[in-house]
């Protein structure tokens, strides 16, 4: 519903930031890939007997990753076995912001700032680089 101001303004010529809006339909373009594994059948995993999980989820990697990617999806991939995982650049490719966005079974009952004090923890040594990190942990 839009306002009585707004409409008047529209019929008398004055012009809005948010009237453009109004009228013409969103769109939105990615610049960059995004990719989310997510295993969500359990024939993706495998069964150990001498594992201490009896079941282990094991989302493959995406091959767009860089080389620092792929250090930071290692790391949360082994010590989370998470269930969806997402890992991207968001600095441009200079490698001193990321977004990351993981599901893990481990969070289960855990407040998100416990959550994110894990995801923070393992990549401790690789944080104390970067200049930002956009986190999002959910249990799985």
């Amino acid at each position: 519903m839009l306002s009585r101001t707004l409409l008047r303004s529209s019929s008398r010529g004055f012009t809005s930031p948010w009237l453009g809006l109004l009228q013409k339909p969103l769109s939105m373009s990615c610049q960059t890939p995004v990719t989310i594994c997510a295993a969500l059948t359990p024939s993706r995993g495998t069964f150990s007997a001498f594992s201490t999980s009896p079941l282990r989820l094991n989302i493959p990697k995406p091959a767009e990753l860089d080389e620092a990617e792929s250090q930071v999806w290692d790391i949360l991939a082994s010590e989370f076995s998470p269930t969806a995982l997402l890992v991207r650049d968001v600095s441009g490719g200079c490698g001193s912001m990321y977004a990351i966005e993981i599901a893990s079974a481990k969070f289960a009952g855990l407040s998100v700032l416990k959550q994110q004090r894990l995801v923070n923890a393992a990549l401790g040594h690789l944080v104390k680089n970067w200049h930002g990190l956009q986190l999002r942990t959910r249990a799985a």
